[in-house]
């Protein structure tokens, strides 16, 4: 038997609950030269692309908009909300 892990049962209900076009709070967790990391929920990040713009500082609490998800890849992009 097979179970779900702790991080695929959290994607998974997340993705229940939030699409395309979601708009929901998170926290800063990582800045790269590109964008930020953004936690949405425990365990779960998107990426922030800042399109060449400063990053938000680590620890900043944002509104964002889910712009893509891929759902095989578990990952999915935002945009500022």
């Amino acid at each position: 038997m097979n179970s779900l892990s702790t991080t695929d049962s959290a994607w998974r209900g997340w993705l229940s609950e939030h699409g395309t076009g979601s708009v929901v709070d998170g926290v800063v967790v990582q800045q790269l030269p590109f964008g930020a990391f953004v936690e949405v929920a425990p365990g779960i990040h998107g990426l922030l692309v800042t399109g060449g713009g400063a990053a938000p500082a680590v620890g900043a609490r944002l509104t964002v908009r889910v712009e893509q998800i891929d759902v095989e890849q578990r990952r999915f992009s935002l945009a500022a909300a």
